[in-house]
């Protein structure tokens, strides 16, 4: 099984896994949550780019998800990133 992550372009979500204790679990994140927690001011943003370019905080919060419950594969939602410092609040 290959561990690379992709754009799956059917459901508009990056797919990946991420190590946890002996063996790998899967998740996807959509891109929609991805552009809107990193890049909410580009029109033409990569989503698998985005991914890779926040790899360590995106699979911090699979690791959560999964230590919460969670099933495989977990799908990120936007409240499972935290939000930018100063996001909202007009700064």
């Amino acid at each position: 099984m290959s561990t690379e992550a992709y754009f799956h372009d059917g459901s508009g979500t990056v797919r990946f896994w991420v190590q946890l204790d002996q063996a790998p679990i899967g998740a996807m994140v959509r891109k929609e949550t991805l552009h809107y927690r990193y890049h909410p001011l580009v029109s033409n943003d990569d989503p698998l780019e985005t991914y890779r370019d926040n790899a360590a905080e995106i699979d911090s919060a699979v690791r959560r998800r999964a230590a919460a419950g969670s099933a495989e594969p977990i799908l990120l939602r936007d409240a499972d990133l935290a939000p930018l410092p100063g996001a909202g609040t007009g700064r």
